[in-house]
């Protein structure tokens, strides 16, 4: 039997367990209080009269990051930060696809050395750009998408155009966020600008829900019943929508600063220089790749060249570090990369994947001691536990590519794309931007057609996106508006691009496009038909691309066997009417060439 004193501490355990749970409850209720942002709201009120918006939160921190051009098609979910941009001075570019804003937004990253913009609309106009979005991922692009959005309350509610678009981009976006309170705007794209340049570069995804882009008595008037409800649960859900609002809105126009954040540039240590430089002395045979990377900020193309003139190091050009040497650099080799990484004793690859481009890899020699600088260190290190070893791996920067020149025979009905490639490498101003967007043609291309010098190709990149040509030459020209440039087309390609010279009359965007029309998908079709016996899906028409471009708005010039004589003079016809303000389109009716004997066929 249980004594008195024994059953005096049991009683005294009601006491502690009451203290718990009034201590559990008001953790709750502060935690939730938090949550619904009563806390901040005390020391931040909302002005309820201003007609301020959103979109003039994301124009401020744009312009203090230097940016001049956004390129979009419009939406109303995004309609206020296009008229805001406008009204700070941001030329705000619509193009006629959502891939092309974003293609666009890339060359303008590319050439620029900032943060690239676009901005689309919910829903399929976010989906729309996908492909231009894993093309910059794969090109290491720093660009920044804004993406409109369903209001935060209806969200997952079945609203218009809605979709998880955060799952969708963050497998593509260094950094992806939803803005949920109007004041937390401009930190969050500060802060998206800070990781699209900082390590490798990429693009950054911040989503903006049309109610922290409108004015307040907008989202007032959408949100907030008119009339007041009846009965409790009409009046908590009245109180709940209203704390929303006033949560929402609460500080939104307080200042805050909007330039930019320090970037996180990863650096290579004395240490490992010291021990790159070492190797180096001793090579005999030493060889680089230098790739993309070598361009980015905050290491200048005249400062990069003199870099490697200094070395002395031979070395191959590929993606954006084509044209760094200039035309005829005695440094630079064109020819039988394959062969000279066999023979290197040491190879620098310099900011180089050994990816499907490096055989991943298995082109590198055994006996070479190869130094391996990336930004990146898991490209960096990419198929290094299979097909090679690198001395020594350096978190830091650049890419290759190898020139072949292959013999020409006469074409029978059209132009040999040779002789024309030719005599367009002899006419290219040493002011011009080459955009190259096509298989073939642009193959071709790329052996015989020289960039005039660093920042001056621009080619989709790892990713092998067609389709970047109007995007690309957009933005290139209107980052450098003193440039002439020039798009090669492949005529498969350029049907990704025709209906954007309607945006390039719009906007008065003086751009030249030759096409290569040799009217099909003939570097799948040299393939497809000796493997398996079927041109099915490959066949394309003569096409009249460049009357196509005369109804748009644009100028139309037809190069054939009738008129082969006067390639040099079409071409220089076609750089006045650039030089008067118009886009032209010149189509180009060419044989097909085959590289495997050297041969062209009609």
């Amino acid at each position: 039997m249980e004594t008195p004193a024994a059953a005096a501490p049991a009683g005294s355990l009601f006491p502690s367990f009451l203290l718990l749970a009034c201590g559990t409850l008001v953790a709750a209720l502060l935690g939730a209080a938090h949550r619904l942002g009563l806390f901040y709201q005390l020391l931040h009120k909302v002005d309820k009269a201003s007609v301020r918006h959103g979109g003039e939160n994301v124009a401020a921190v744009l312009r203090a990051h230097g940016v001049r051009f956004i390129f979009t098609l419009v939406g109303g979910h995004i309609s206020p930060l296009l008229v805001a941009c406008e009204k700070l001075g941001i030329r705000v570019v619509d193009t006629r696809h959502e891939v092309t804003a974003v293609f666009a937004a890339d060359a303008m990253a590319r050439l620029s050395g900032t943060v690239g913009v676009a901005a689309v609309t919910a829903g399929p106009g976010l989906t729309n750009t996908v492909t231009a979005v894993k093309n910059a991922q794969m090109a290491q692009s720093p660009i920044l998408l804004l993406g409109g959005a369903a209001s935060t309350l209806l969200q997952n509610r079945g609203a218009l155009q809605a979709v998880d678009q955060l799952s969708l981009f963050r497998p593509l976006c260094k950094f992806c966020v939803s803005v949920r309170r109007v004041r937390d705007i401009v930190p969050t794209l500060r802060a998206a600008m800070a990781a699209a340049q900082s390590g490798t570069p990429g693009p950054v995804f911040v989503e903006l829900p049309v109610d922290v882009l409108y004015p307040y008595f907008m989202v007032q008037k959408e949100m907030v019943p008119a009339k007041p409800p009846k009965g409790l649960v009409g009046r908590v859900v009245s109180w709940y929508l209203e704390n929303y609002l006033a949560n929402l809105f609460a500080g939104a126009w307080e200042p805050q600063p909007e330039g930019p954040l320090p970037l996180d540039i990863p650096q290579a240590s004395p240490q490992q220089v010291q021990r790159c430089v070492e190797i180096l002395s001793r090579a005999k045979r030493p060889l680089m790749v230098l790739g993309s990377q070598a361009l980015l900020t905050p290491t200048s193309a005249d400062k990069l060249r003199a870099a490697v003139e200094t070395l002395g190091v031979p070395c191959f050009l590929g993606g954006m570090a084509r044209g760094l040497l200039g035309r005829n650099h005695p440094l630079h080799i064109r020819e039988n990369r394959s062969a000279a990484l066999k023979k290197a004793d040491v190879i620098v690859l310099a900011g180089t994947v050994c990816d499907f481009r490096l055989s991943y890899g298995r082109v590198l020699s055994h006996s070479s001691k190869i130094i391996i600088v990336n930004r990146n260190r898991e490209e960096m290190l990419l198929n290094s536990d299979i097909f090679w070893k690198p001395q020594e791996a350096v978190q830091g920067d650049v890419g290759s590519f190898v020139l072949k020149e292959k013999a020409a025979m006469p074409v029978a009905q059209h132009l040999n794309p040779v002789q024309v490639l030719q005599l367009v490498e002899e006419t290219l101003p040493d002011n011009s931007i080459l955009v190259v967007d096509g298989g073939d043609f642009v193959g071709t291309a790329a052996h015989l057609v020289q960039p005039r010098g660093p920042l001056r190709w621009l080619d989709p990149g790892a990713f092998g996106t067609l389709g970047v040509g109007a995007g690309f030459a957009l933005g290139a020209k209107l980052c450098r508006p003193d440039a002439e440039v020039w798009c090669l087309f492949g005529d498969g390609a350029f049907g990704y691009s025709l209906i954007e010279f309607d945006t390039f009359v719009r906007h008065k965007i003086p751009v030249m496009a030759l096409v290569g029309n040799d009217a099909g998908w003939t570097q799948i079709s040299r393939e497809q038909v000796p493997s398996l016996g079927s041109n099915v899906a490959c066949g394309l028409a003569y096409t009249d691309y460049h009357k196509a471009a005369m109804g748009l708005g644009a100028r139309g010039l037809l190069l054939s066997r009738e008129n082969e004589d006067q390639v040099v003079k079409v071409l220089h016809d076609a750089q006045q009417q650039c030089r008067d303000g118009h886009p032209v389109v010149v189509n180009i009716l060419i044989g097909r060439t085959d590289f495997r004997d050297g041969s062209i066929a009609v």
